[in-house]
């Protein structure tokens, strides 16, 4: 079913945002900009906790040296010089444990809130966009990017902060190396072009390999979702064995590109682990001749050694730069389902209660760009009742979702009592089209919450009548609790389903009602009591249903017959069975249905 609109994707492509990078990428990183801000205090807070802790953990190689130097010289001179400098030094190591115990709650913390964030952000665009967005990702991967990316997502803001604070140890470290002596600094900084080329690799290798890594992950679980959604039919055919080979497909290139990972991640580490002892050598050679030349204290020494430890900290900068590089990876593929726009609703309302429905020239294509329908015009006048009918690919599920605006037509127009659907305030909108489904989803608690699902909900009266109009007020009082039964506790047929799903749309009450195939599970009876309600003319309101069955066409007042993508005729069903074409569309239901007149449309059962 093509969901396009003609402002986005009337093509059947979906575009990449303006500029260079990968799909996703512009609004992944806005997305993460935002998330950081809205989680400002607590990011400024971790920032703070952690340049602390960094500051602390720089003063205490200093506070250490002047200790040993302290002990070192005479004790008697000033016995409370050495205690004083031990004592700093255990502040410092509580200093460091509390704030690094503070860091962890609020950096989890911080985690959790940003992720959740992001769920509600992209959950409530996703409900936004509409069945579109299902159609151009799948449930699956949707719910994969929605749960794992988010929350990978999610860790931006507190690896952000983490990442000044692992930059700001070794640039502190060296800065304390050149308070101690100049030389030792200098020394230094000359393997730090070693070690930047180091991290550009790594993240420039890593970036690549986490892309790829995060898709292969992503078709998995669309796949598993379809696999689930259809475990009957998988049963009762016993593939199951080839259902997890096709799950598993993308396994390989998944095992591939997390070797590579660990590859990538493994390579910058050897390489830091290669370079780091060389530096850490060269400055304590150099600080060690320093101290021969009585130009050092033994505990500047000291401190010199744990500076160069901590200036050669590049591990801690790789972790933090893979996370920082996996959230971003995660954002631009949440930034796809951003790209993907909602859909927009005009400002309108509907005049006084007509109830008619008209399509103007209206074309629509799929999501593979084929053209389904093709400059159809439709009136349906309030009150009346058409049915839609056609082989299977007609067009018939799609022109549904046009005339209610589940879909946007690529051209052409569709107005409800002369307002074009676009034009139209959403509560408006949605308040006057009902909609029941071949398969409808039983969503809200009980079942009353599942018949009543709509903004606002209707009043319990309503809800009980429109059961009964439905004719599922009888299996509904038989269950456990009645109306008041937990959805999840009820294990409904397919008819029960169907008619809970027609109960729904009938207690919407609006203007236009429209059945997608919404019978077809029905046994004969009660499908006739219920086209019986259904078909009766209703001031105000007008009616549209895709029929499969001979029986439903027969009831209504006029049939809008669709072929290759076109209205091939509208008339009385008893006036278009002459046609032998006609009578294949209902296939082996035509034989059984061959003495059809109109007059049948008002109950008449053969």
């Amino acid at each position: 079913m093509s969901l396009t609109s003609p402002r986005s994707h009337g093509s059947g492509r979906f575009p990449t945002p303006s500029g260079e990078g990968p799909p996703g990428a512009s609004r992944g990183g806005a997305l993460l900009r935002a998330a950081t801000r809205h989680s400002g205090v607590r990011c400024a807070t971790l920032t703070f906790l952690s340049l602390a802790g960094t500051a602390a953990g720089l003063l205490l190689p200093a506070s250490l040296g002047r200790a040993l130097d302290a002990l070192l010289a005479d004790p008697l001179a000033d016995p409370s010089r050495a205690t004083n400098w031990v004592l700093y030094c255990t502040a410092l190591v509580l200093v460091l444990a509390v704030l690094d115990a503070c860091e962890t709650v609020l950096g989890a913390t911080t985690n959790a809130r940003a992720t959740a964030w992001l769920r509600e952000r992209l959950t409530g665009h996703v409900l936004g966009v509409g069945p579109r967005a299902g159609h151009r990702f799948g449930p699956g991967e949707l719910v994969a990017r929605l749960v794992g990316n988010a929350a990978q997502a999610g860790t931006a803001p507190a690896t952000l902060a983490g990442l000044f604070a692992a930059l700001a140890a070794p640039l502190g470290a060296i800065v304390a190396l050149w308070l101690i002596d100049p030389r030792l600094a200098l020394v230094f900084l000359g393997g730090v072009p070693v070690v930047v080329a180091v991290l550009r690799a790594f993240a420039r290798n890593s970036s690549r390999c986490v892309a790829r890594y995060q898709d292969a992950q992503g078709r998995i679980a669309g796949a598993l979702a379809e696999a689930i959604g259809g475990a009957r039919t998988i049963a009762a055919g016993g593939t199951a064995d080839k259902e997890v080979a096709r799950i598993l497909r993308p396994l390989p290139e998944l095992s591939r590109e997390g070797h590579r990972m660990w590859r990538v991640q493994g390579r910058a580490a050897a390489q830091a682990v290669g370079v780091a002892p060389l530096l850490q050598i060269a400055v304590l050679a150099t600080a060690g001749l320093l101290l021969t030349q009585h130009r050092l204290s033994v505990g500047e020494l000291l401190a010199a050694s744990r500076y160069a430890v901590l200036a050669t900290g590049v591990g801690v900068l790789v972790g933090r730069l893979g996370g920082l590089i996996e959230a971003r990876a995660s954002a631009r593929r949440l930034g796809e389902v951003l790209e993907e726009p909602e859909t927009a609703y005009g400002t309108r309302h509907l005049p006084s209660r007509q109830g008619q429905l008209e399509l103007r020239a209206v074309t629509a294509q799929n999501r593979g760009g084929r053209t389904v329908l093709r400059g159809v015009d439709l009136v349906i006048p309030g009150g009346t009742t058409l049915a839609v009918v056609g082989r299977s690919g007609a067009g018939k599920s799609l022109l549904a979702a046009l005339a209610g605006r589940l879909a946007d037509p690529d051209s052409g127009e569709v107005l409800l009592d002369g307002v074009p659907l676009r034009e139209l305030d959403r509560h408006t909108l949605r308040r006057a089209v009902g909609y029941a489904f071949e398969r409808p989803a039983l969503l809200g608690e009980t079942i009353e919450d599942t018949i009543g699902f709509g903004h606002p909900p209707p009043p319990p009266d309503r809800v009980r009548e429109a059961a009964r109009t439905a004719r599922a007020d009888d299996f509904v009082r038989r269950l456990p609790h009645g109306y008041a039964t937990p959805c999840a506790s009820s294990p409904l047929s397919g008819g029960e389903a169907q008619r809970l799903g027609l109960a729904r749309a009938f207690a919407r009450g609006g203007r236009l009602l429209i059945l997608d195939d919404a019978l077809s599970s029905l046994d004969t009876v009660t499908e006739h009591h219920v086209t019986e309600a259904l078909f009766r003319r209703t001031p105000g309101c007008g009616r549209l249903v895709v029929a499969h069955r001979a029986s439903t066409a027969a009831r209504a007042d006029s049939v809008a017959w669709l072929d290759g993508g076109r209205v091939r005729a509208v008339g009385r069903h008893a006036e278009l069975w002459a046609q032998p074409e006609y009578r294949a569309v209902f296939g082996s239901d035509a034989g059984d249905n061959a003495n059809y007149t109109g007059d049948e449309r008002n109950g008449g059962i053969p």
